[in-house]
């Protein structure tokens, strides 16, 4: 079979606001100089408290409010109390009272600073002065001295997290090594940071750096712990919270730590910074952003002290545009992605073509190819609200609860995992999912009689969750993810170090679970299955592990925990949790997965790792979407229709000059790869040949199948996940070799193909002109009709082979299916 033919014939609205409880100070230049704009300097008054104490600077202008900091030149009055940086940066060198200059485009502005308590300062509190130093250096990271064994005999806490165990690690281990009061600059700890003495991470420090003294000062006046009863940190807050910035420029960034007594401190030395986009904005040391050549949105994360803040900067394109064209908004979708579009200066792409809906949506929706019938009629159609009414005919078809019954059962882990007597309770599972979805029925009770399932898989199918998931970790674990699109793993064993989750609330929310029993069922007694009776026992416990106190059942984010009576079900609490309309992780986790599935790619990337230091690329849309689906009473058909009515859904992939670089506001249409099952299926579809799956009816749909027993290596090589955990990231979706060599010229393709009841046979014994059959196998496959120089070549390719048509509508339809623009939804 020539299969050369192949080649020739598939030939975020955010406005610039101002300082977070920072003061500032500004001026204005009185003389004849052309330049209008005013400067603000953040904090505008500066009080500096010991030898140690610092404060960094930020210059903008107050109207325009762009960062100046990187231009501006600093001086200070009198060295012998302050010292000040190029960077801005004010360091104490004696007490008293002075001024630092600030010069920027010709103006200039004076800052007052105090300098106290320089000789006869306060002493070293260990946990708020010391162990920043080791998490800024990443000497308690996960890599170094944090890891759970230590690193060459060393131990500190991860990311600082236990300050009492690394001072027992410093001053007591070791007999004591590590720090000498007597000579400070003789202790291991700082000859090793200096490299001094051989050290495997380096050289960390200089012997005049602030950290470096700040260390032997301590040391010196004997490593106090500090006063028990001193304040602490209660949160952090970052200047400015968000900016537009031009794309190539600076924005220093100003982090104040603020006290459990009300006091501040100045950390941006100390903060630790990580942006999410970096090919958008990247950080440096010292907190100056820097943004690239590419718009979008980027937020930047500063941690202090287990505290988190996060600066957002909008990037938009740079040119001016005109307002987008031909784009009336369908809903509010639009109108948020469309004020998104303006601060950015892109233009959408145009919408696509009737073709194309049909095929995207039919696809997304149901995983089915649409028919050359359904695709003419569509088309021809002059109903201008022809492509709501296709939606909800969509909605309704039963291949739609079987697309999203795939998605629930592999992100619910429903698997046989090769024993084959859990085969009828995963079949139950699948089949429970597919009913719910079906029946459309409201996503919070979906939840609930999947968290607060009791019985067996007979009376209660939803209790199959509860097969693998035993120990109270693994019920955190996965109802974060799934029900919270949240990764809490990290908060089992320390402060989750990219959001305020403690071990407090892990085991809190764990607590929910502490009541779980189960039991066999009489069936299993009987040797007939090793099904469980889950049941909520009358008493239970979670104990934290380290403190082993009796942890309540708490919802993440509140100040205390439940109080829940012995005779209710505490898992009962935790969905009436989850389903408040205050809640605020429940609906936009739904809300981010449903929106991926028929975008590509979520508001939040990766979908299920929902936290203040990774928001959405758009947020009011994010809120918007949310607050709408709690209105509507959790329906997901209606977020279904909501996001695919939108015009952003029905965008071309073909991009414009503005948009032609965006990746994350949706501006025009992101094509992607069917999943496994629904490619399978369209391959079925299209060669008319039914599929068939050890033990199962032949004609059985990949979509409907309810676990990942069922033995395909199709299905094994385009990324079916084994469902061994809740992320969806388990389904790999990146094209490989192995799959082209599996379309090229595998067995099964082949079979396929050349059928004797297949579309190619049909095809050669077809009595219409060559003419209209290729139009139909193209209709078919791609959802439009071929080019003229594709059907010439088509064509000439048939009647180059007499008396073998067969054989030539079997290359045609190979050459097909191993197009891109067949394996995409686009």
């Amino acid at each position: 079979m020539h299969r050369w033919l192949a080649a020739t014939i598939i030939g975020l609205v955010l406005t610039a606001i101002g300082p977070a409880g920072l003061p500032a100070s500004e001026v204005v230049d009185r003389s004849e100089s052309p330049l209008t704009e005013v400067l603000r300097i953040v904090p505008d008054a500066v009080t500096l408290i010991g030898p140690d104490a610092v404060q960094q600077l930020a210059v903008e202008g107050q109207e325009d409010g762009k960062d100046r900091t990187s231009s501006a030149r600093f001086s200070s009055a009198d060295e012998s109390v302050v010292v000040v940086d190029d960077s801005g940066m004010i360091s104490a060198r004696g007490d008293g009272k002075t001024i630092v200059r600030i010069e920027a485009e010709g103006r200039q502005v004076e800052v007052p600073v105090e300098v106290r308590a320089f000789d006869n300062p306060p002493p070293i509190h260990f946990t708020n002065q010391i162990v920043p130093i080791f998490t800024k250096l990443g000497c308690n990271a996960g890599g170094c001295h944090g890891k759970s064994g230590g690193q060459n005999g060393f131990r500190l806490s991860l990311l600082g997290f236990e300050p009492e165990l690394d001072y027992e690690t410093l001053v007591k281990e070791g007999r004591g090594r590590r720090v000498f009061p007597a000579a400070p600059e003789q202790s291991l700890l700082l000859l090793k940071a200096v490299a001094d003495v051989p050290h495997g991470g380096g050289k960390l420090l200089v012997e005049d750096s602030h950290e470096y003294r700040l260390i032997r000062r301590w040391i010196a006046e004997g490593m106090p712990v500090g006063d028990p009863e001193a304040p602490t940190v209660a949160r952090i807050e970052i200047h400015p919270p968000s900016r537009v910035l031009d794309q190539g420029t600076d924005q220093q960034l100003v982090v104040t730590a603020v006290y459990s007594d009300g006091s501040t401190e100045d950390v941006t030395r100390w903060a630790q910074y990580e942006s999410n986009v970096s090919e958008i904005a990247n950080v440096a040391e010292g907190g100056r952003v820097r943004t690239a050549d590419l718009p979008g949105m980027a937020a930047v994360m500063a941690r202090y002290q287990g505290k988190v803040a996060v600066f957002r900067a909008t990037v938009p394109r740079g040119e001016p545009v005109a307002d987008p064209i031909n784009f009336s908004p369908n809903n509010f979708v639009d109108e948020l992605a469309l004020a998104q579009w303006k601060e950015l200066g892109l233009t959408p792409s145009d919408l696509c073509s009737d073709e194309e809906f049909i095929r995207r949506a039919s696809l997304d929706i149901t995983g089915t190819l649409p028919t050359v019938k359904e695709i003419d009629a569509f088309v021809a159609d002059a109903d201008p609200e022809k492509r709501a009414r296709l939606v909800d005919t969509l909605l309704d078809r039963p291949e739609y609860a079987k697309v999203f019954a795939v998605k629930w059962a592999d992100i619910l882990r429903n698997k046989r995992a090769g024993n084959a007597r859990n085969q009828r309770s995963t079949f139950r599972f699948y089949d429970w999912i597919r009913r719910q979805i079906d029946q459309n029925t409201p996503f919070d009770e979906f939840t609930r009689q999947i968290i607060a399932a009791s019985g067996t898989p007979e009376t209660a199918p939803a209790t199959v969750w509860y097969r693998d998931l035993k120990q109270a970790d693994e019920f955190v674990d996965d109802a974060a993810q799934v029900f919270l699109g949240m990764r809490l793993q990290c908060a089992k064993c320390h402060h989750h170090p990219f959001e305020t989750w403690s071990q407090d609330d892990y085991y809190g929310f764990a607590a929910f679970f502490g009541r779980v029993g189960r039991k066999g069922s009489l069936t299993s007694q009987k040797g007939g299955s090793d099904e469980l009776v889950i049941f909520s026992k009358r008493s239970g416990q979670v104990s934290h592990p380290k403190t082993g106190q009796a942890m309540q059942p708490k919802g993440l984010g509140e100040a205390e925990p439940f109080a829940i009576p012995a005779m209710e079900d505490p898992r009962e609490v935790l969905v009436d949790w989850l389903a408040r309309e205050d809640n605020p992780f429940f609906a936009p986790a739904v809300v981010n997965r449903y929106w991926a599935h028929f975008f590509d790619r979520g508001l939040v990337e990766p979908i299920d790792d929902l936290r203040e230091t990774n928001p959405a690329t758009n947020p009011a849309l994010m809120k918007a979407l949310s607050d709408d689906f709690i209105a509507s009473g959790y329906d997901l058909k209606h977020l279904v229709r909501t996001l695919t009515t939108s015009k952003l859904y029905s965008l071309s992939s073909e991009p414009n000059e503005t948009n032609a670089r965006d990746t994350q506001s949706f501006a025009r249409f992101y094509p992607k790869r069917m999943s496994a099952e629904i490619l399978l299926d369209a391959i079925s579809q299209v060669t008319r040949v039914p599929n068939r799956f050890d033990g199962l009816p032949s004609g059985f749909r990949a979509i409907s199948l309810p676990d990942e027993s069922v033995r395909s290596d199709f299905l094994d090589t385009f990324g079916r996940p084994m469902r061994d955990t809740a992320c969806e990231c388990e389904r790999i979706e990146d094209a490989s070799l192995s799959q082209s060599l599996m379309l090229l010229n595998s067995a099964e393709v082949q079979a396929r193909l050349s059928d004797d009841a297949g579309r190619a046979a049909a095809l050669a014994a077809d009595p219409r002109p060559i003419e209209e059959r290729i139009d139909e196998l193209f209709l078919q496959t791609f959802a439009r009709t071929p080019s003229d120089s594709e059907r010439a070549t088509a064509i000439f390719h048939v009647e180059s082979k007499p008396g073998q048509e067969r054989e030539a509508f079997e290359d045609i339809l190979w050459a097909l299916v191993n197009a891109k623009e067949f394996q995409f939804i686009d």
